[in-house]
């Protein structure tokens, strides 16, 4: 089992550096709670998306990384939160497609399709937070004979 240390962490998102830290650090703590190849590439090109969205679109942020779980089935909750100008038209910003330029072209809605969970908490003039979750798959079952 993994330390929550390895895990958890609250990085900052200044610059394109900060970016590849937040990527490097999701892929690391989700291959550390079991997550597949697929399932951490999905996470990484998420928290990619939205790292890029705190800097770009909110000035700059952070985000905070956690380990959740559900029964048996481990999960990473992934929180990104700036002070920023909001979205103006939420709506809008989350149909699929939709981007303003300059991330990966998949915007909020193909971030949203890459994970399990999503939220979004906005007001225009005070920032912009969003939450994600994925979860692992589940451990295999001890087979029920002897």
């Amino acid at each position: 089992m993994p330390s929550s240390t390895a895990v958890e962490a609250s990085l900052p998102i200044r610059s394109d550096m900060d970016l590849a830290w937040v990527r490097q650090h999701v892929r690391q703590a989700a291959g550390l709670l079991g997550f597949g190849l697929v399932a951490q590439t999905k996470l990484v090109t998420a928290a990619s998306e939205l790292a890029r969205n705190t800097l770009v679109h909110g000035g700059g942020g952070r985000m905070e990384s956690a380990e959740v779980t559900q029964g048996r089935v481990r999960g990473l909750r992934l929180v990104f939160a700036d002070e920023g100008p909001g979205i103006a038209d939420l709506e809008r910003a989350l149909v699929d497609g939709y981007t303003s330029g300059g991330g990966l072209g998949m915007g909020l809605g193909g971030a949203r399709r890459l994970v399990h969970e999503f939220s979004i908490d906005t007001t225009p003039g005070a920032g912009t937070t969003v939450t994600v979750v994925c979860w692992a798959s589940a451990p295999p079952r001890p087979y029920g004979g002897s």
